[in-house]
């Protein structure tokens, strides 16, 4: 009973006050929180409990949820040819580099998928840092793409690891292709039936909601997407993401939604998502020979890949937004810790590995965030001279 009410007070104490540690140190909250998880994991105030694994489970899910909500596709679909192609040439470049890494240094085939993923959370934060600057629209555009490229090959990824490479993952695969197929005509009917019919969406979710119905909506949403892929025993992220989609696709009436949405989970579901993963680092492992070494090492790695691959925009968008571009898609920490956490319980990496990735992807932010300020300042000062 005690470790139990210890448990709630510490989650309790972690969410209220990480925020004011973040706008101290001038730092996103999300690593702070896995800093913390540690730190009273480690004291042993934070134990494993299954309703803390469960809601643990469920923030991770609706975080992807929430990172499904900054894509819209219908501008995505609305990208200019010649910008998509430069994506794909910078994501092609990504995975290349990834796989020429990986396999000069010997490392695992799942290191060729974890080192080039693209999250878009840390790139939404940002924004409300410095606003909507070029590099920052361009940064969203191609980290869309890539993210829903980083969610698919999750969704592969924990289909091979699972059921190896028998006829358990050509099922696995064939399921998830007919159920990407069924999306893509229920996208395309959706898009129809809101096009002819536009009450339809306003009637789903009114202006004036004093029931809550946009809300109600997007869960009943999200947890029927998250059911069919339980049912089809694939990635519950992929459904969770897909649901996430839906929001701002065939609602953009309710453009404040996604914000509403994203305050719910960063408020209370998603830092407990990071205090579990925190918890679930060991901070004697700091102590392990050539562990910060190695998380140095994919630190720097991850982020000279991006930077590499983003002079494709020189052209087009020119030196600075480029850099700044590729500096903002090295920090994927929430997909990184996912499919690290993934590899790790899948036996495909070993502990070591596990605990270099969690690290490297707090160094990452760290590093990223102070690298990105102090280019703004230098670049305002150089215009203002």
């Amino acid at each position: 009973m005690i470790d139990d009410v210890n448990l709630i007070l510490t989650i309790s104490m972690i969410v209220i006050f990480s925020p004011f540690f973040a706008k101290i140190l001038k730092l996103p909250t999300t690593p702070l929180e896995i800093v913390f998880g540690s730190l009273m994991g480690y004291v042993g105030f934070l134990h494993h409990q299954n309703i803390f694994d469960i809601i643990a489970e469920f923030g991770f899910l609706y975080l992807m949820f929430i990172a499904g909500t900054e894509i819209d596709l219908k501008k995505v679909l609305k990208t200019p040819p010649k910008l998509v192609k430069t994506i794909l040439l910078y994501l092609l470049l990504l995975y290349s580099f990834s796989i020429a890494f990986s396999l000069y240094f010997s490392l695992g085939k799942i290191f060729m998928v974890l080192l080039p993923l693209i999250s878009v959370g840390l790139v939404a934060a940002l924004s409300k840092e410095y606003g909507k600057t070029e590099w920052l629209t361009l940064s969203m555009t191609a980290g869309g793409i890539g993210e829903v490229v980083s969610i698919a090959l999750l969704t592969l990824v924990s289909a091979a690891l699972e059921y190896g490479n028998g006829m358990g993952l050509f099922k696995a695969l064939l399921a998830l292709v007919l159920f990407l197929l069924f999306m893509l005509f229920l996208f395309r009917s959706l898009q129809l039936l809101f096009w002819w019919f536009p009450e339809v969406s306003v009637a789903l979710m009114p202006h004036n909601d004093n029931k809550e119905q946009d809300i109600r909506l997007s869960m009943g949403i999200f947890f029927i997407l998250v059911a069919v892929m339980l049912y089809l025993d694939l990635e519950l992220a992929f459904g969770a993401f897909l649901a996430g989609i839906f929001i701002p696709t065939f609602f953009e009436h309710k453009d404040e939604l996604p914000e509403k949405l994203a305050s719910f989970g960063f408020g209370f579901l998603i830092p407990i998502f990071f205090i579990h993963i925190g918890s679930t680092f060991n901070l004697n492992a700091l102590l392990i020979n050539g562990l910060i070494t190695k998380a140095l090492i994919i630190t720097f790695v991850m982020i000279i890949m991006r930077l590499l691959s983003s002079l494709v925009f020189i052209k087009e968008y020119g030196f600075k937004a480029s850099i700044l571009m590729g500096l903002s898609h090295s920090m994927p920490l929430t997909l990184l810790i996912a499919m690290a956490t993934l590899a790790y319980n899948a036996n495909s990496i070993d502990q070591f590995h596990y605990y270099a990735f969690i690290l490297a992807s707090l160094f990452q932010v760290i590093l990223v965030m102070l690298i990105i300020k102090i280019l703004n300042i230098y670049l305002k000062e150089k215009i203002t001279a």
